[in-house]
């Protein structure tokens, strides 16, 4: 059995296993520029292992009632979002011809098969067990992926939370089947409203819709910004997966994981 590292023992590189991280990027090509787009793909399933991190244990506080300590996880998500956005404007240094120059080599791979990505929206609500089938071949990341999807979203928890303080939820919303994707309610806009028009008394419960708004604005802050380095690289060819490209990701812009908490503040 070998014995724990001592603390003195311990190295920058050891500790943070630079090694193998940075014998992790393995291009394709020879372009220059392949480089830049392994190492910003594999930085954004970086952040996204720290956001699922951070999702589940703002879970966890808000499915047991503890909605403040929640709101500082909930906060991180939404400044690693926005780091995520502008290594963006990073990739679209790279041109057309730079990227066509490799594109070949990426075969049907697309970042829409990420399935981190797939847990972060299904955890925040947004179900679609489409993207299972890209990881039949990956054990681990097909199960985990599937937890999130059968699992109570995000948006779940806190709509339980509602109901528990007393505000009107409607019993077919909670007992809903919470694998299927959410469809926008009435009666729970009328009890998120309840919580707005009285921010003094359900200031809990308000803080932590503000919270999940900020994770809604940044997805989709994220996705635009997405939609436009796309057309600035490739135009509007087909993606590599065999999406419409540009067109599919202009689509995903019309999603909203929260869908009452934007809808009520038109009846403010």
């Amino acid at each position: 059995m070998t014995e724990a590292a001592h603390p003195s023992d311990i190295t920058y590189s050891g500790y943070l296993a630079l090694d193998d991280l940075l014998a992790a990027q393995h291009p394709l090509s020879t372009e220059h520029d392949e480089m830049l787009f392994v190492i910003i793909h594999q930085t954004k399933e970086l952040w996204l292992k720290q956001i699922l991190h951070e999702v589940a244990l703002a879970q966890g506080l808000v499915r047991a009632g503890d909605l403040v300590p929640a709101y500082k996880s909930l906060a991180r998500v939404s400044r690693i979002q926005a780091v995520m956005t502008m290594s963006w404007d990073i990739l679209a240094t790279m041109t057309p011809a730079d990227y066509l120059r490799f594109r070949g080599v990426l075969g049907s791979s697309s970042g829409f098969q990420s399935d981190q990505f797939r847990r972060f929206e299904s955890m925040l609500g947004l179900k679609d067990d489409r993207f299972l089938r890209f990881h039949e071949e990956r054990p681990e990341a097909y199960a985990a992926l599937k937890a999130a999807l059968e699992a109570p979203s995000l948006y779940d928890d806190a709509l339980a939370q509602l109901a528990a303080a007393g505000l009107p939820v409607p019993a077919e919303v909670l007992a809903r089947d919470v694998s299927r994707p959410y469809q926008p309610s009435e009666g729970v806009e009328d009890a998120w409203l309840e919580v707005y028009r009285d921010t003094t008394r359900w200031w809990p419960l308000y803080q932590l819709a503000e919270k999940l708004v900020d994770l809604d604005d940044a997805l989709l802050t994220w996705r635009h910004k997405h939609v436009v380095t796309v057309e600035r690289i490739i135009g509007r060819r087909r993606g590599t997966g065999g999406t419409e490209g540009v067109g599919y990701l202009t689509e995903t812009l019309q999603r909203r994981c929260f869908p009452e908490l934007w809808s009520l503040r038109t009846r403010l």
